[in-house]
């Protein structure tokens, strides 16, 4: 069985931190055991065609970003499928990312009980919202963990320590790494939170015609 090895994200960027992870992705075409999911993206060719020819945001992160690690029959897989298509879907992911704030915004405001969780869950939507929106409106590939802050004029209007413990929030609830968080930090900055949705309700109206 052939098999390909991968890797993508921040180490390709150069945008290595303390807290950054390695992103390994595995092409594999039927289940091998050296491959556990917990460490490896696994994906079949079939599989990772079809993102191509979606123009799925992460065909384009590979596309743009990924380093062959090895290839056990020495070909690169991914530079054989050329450019993924255009990206056609950003109003339904843009969508799909606001709600899934929305959610944990609800979650937060009514409940102590997974606050982290719901910062967590937070900082994924600000981040891929802003992935899918330069994407599929600007057409700039940006898959930075901070792409929210980089998007100009048209970046999250909330100051630098909530964008920072959304960060934080993250890290600590995928990786268990960081500063144990407190109450008292996520009072301080849950009033700035409403910022986020209608920062999404502002891009989504421009760009879609619709909130």
């Amino acid at each position: 069985m052939t098999y390909h090895i991968y890797a993508f994200g921040s180490i390709c960027r150069g945008e290595v931190t303390p807290q950054s992870d390695i992103d390994l992705l595995a092409i594999v075409d039927g289940f091998d055991s050296r491959f556990d999911p917990h460490t490896y993206s696994i994906y079949s060719k079939q599989r990772l065609r079809e993102l191509w020819a979606e123009g799925n945001p992460f065909a384009w992160h590979l596309a743009m970003e990924s380093k062959l690690l090895y290839a056990s029959d020495g070909m690169d897989t991914l530079s054989k499928f050329g450019a993924p298509q255009a990206y056609l879907n950003a109003e339904w992911d843009c969508q799909k990312f606001h709600l899934l704030f929305l959610d944990a915004l609800s979650s937060i405001t009514s409940s102590n009980a997974s606050r982290i969780f719901d910062l967590s869950a937070m900082f994924l939507a600000v981040r891929n919202f802003a992935t899918c929106y330069m994407l599929g409106v600007q057409r700039r590939c940006n898959f930075s963990r901070d792409s929210a802050i980089q998007m100009e004029e048209d970046s999250v209007p909330i100051p630098k320590s909530t964008y920072d413990l959304l960060v934080r929030s993250r890290l600590v609830a995928t990786r268990g790494l960081g500063d144990y968080i407190t109450s008292d930090e996520i009072l301080g900055q849950l009033e700035t939170l409403p910022l986020v949705d209608e920062w999404m309700k502002r891009l989504r109206n421009d760009a879609f015609g619709t909130t």
